[in-house]
């Protein structure tokens, strides 16, 4: 029974430990993995496209489209650096700097809602596009304007409490990546762009959960709310109800 009780007591210790060492390595390094993974999918999903898309484009695209994709790209590059300087406790410089993500962001939210109405007057006007959901899709990006803008503002609001201000600008940034997974034919012809976000997003409820035993209540309130605009932009886009239609129309100028 000794030896039993040596080798139960061994594996116990094992397990523990290895338990302690995930919940380390999450603490200290899940949201610069996560920053890591961005930028992955960001060089996956586009360079299927941005060659034929922008780089060699013809006819060329408009010029707000090459803003849109440096202040795009600028947000990923500032969440990785955001994400090292937490890492190496440089607060004071990840506090200065981010300020410029406040006024990049709004920016963004900016530049996300012109170039989503823009883009669909030329792809019908020059494109000649007239498939269903062109002009319906801008639910799409309209709605992850809300979901970047408001989990941006929120995490503002809440720079000085970084048990809110964390998740919310993961959450902010995971919204982000539609973009880029949607570049998938298989993943935006299936609607799947939106529950791969999500995925990423219980991501970050996995690791409170590991790390702090309970899940920040940031993710509790928020995720519902955005699964909510999640299936209405959806809606709206493949469906079109003749209202939307109309709304659509009247921002395009059909």
């Amino acid at each position: 029974m000794a030896v039993g009780d040596a080798g139960l007591t061994a594996r116990i210790e094992k397990e523990a430990s290895a338990t302690n060492q995930l919940k380390t390595f999450l603490s200290r390094y899940f949201y610069f993995s996560m920053s890591l993974v961005f930028a992955a999918l960001v060089i996956l999903g586009f360079s299927r496209t941005v060659n034929a898309g922008l780089f060699h484009a013809n006819p060329p695209r408009p010029l707000l489209l090459w803003m849109h994709g440096a202040a795009f790209s600028t947000w990923i590059v500032f969440f990785i650096a955001q994400s090292s300087l937490v890492r190496v406790h440089k607060v004071s410089v990840h506090r200065a700097l981010g300020w410029f993500g406040a006024a990049l962001a709004s920016g963004m939210v900016v530049l996300g809602v012109v170039i989503a109405v823009v883009m669909t007057r030329f792809d019908i006007a020059v494109l000649h596009q007239t498939q269903p959901g062109v002009d319906s899709f801008l639910s799409i990006p309209f709605g992850d304007m809300i979901v970047f803008g408001s989990c941006v503002g929120a995490a503002i609001y809440f720079r000085k409490k970084p048990a809110y201000h964390r998740p919310l600008l993961f959450i902010a940034t995971c919204h982000l990546m539609d973009a880029a997974v949607g570049r998938f034919d298989y993943i935006f012809n299936h609607n799947l762009f939106y529950p791969i976000l999500d995925c990423l997003i219980l991501l970050g409820m996995l690791r409170d959960r590991i790390v702090d035993g309970r899940v920040s209540k940031v993710y509790l309130y928020a995720l519902p709310a955005i699964i909510v605009i999640q299936a209405f932009a959806t809606y709206t886009w493949r469906i079109n109800p003749p209202w939307w239609a109309a709304v659509t129309h009247a921002i395009l100028g059909l």
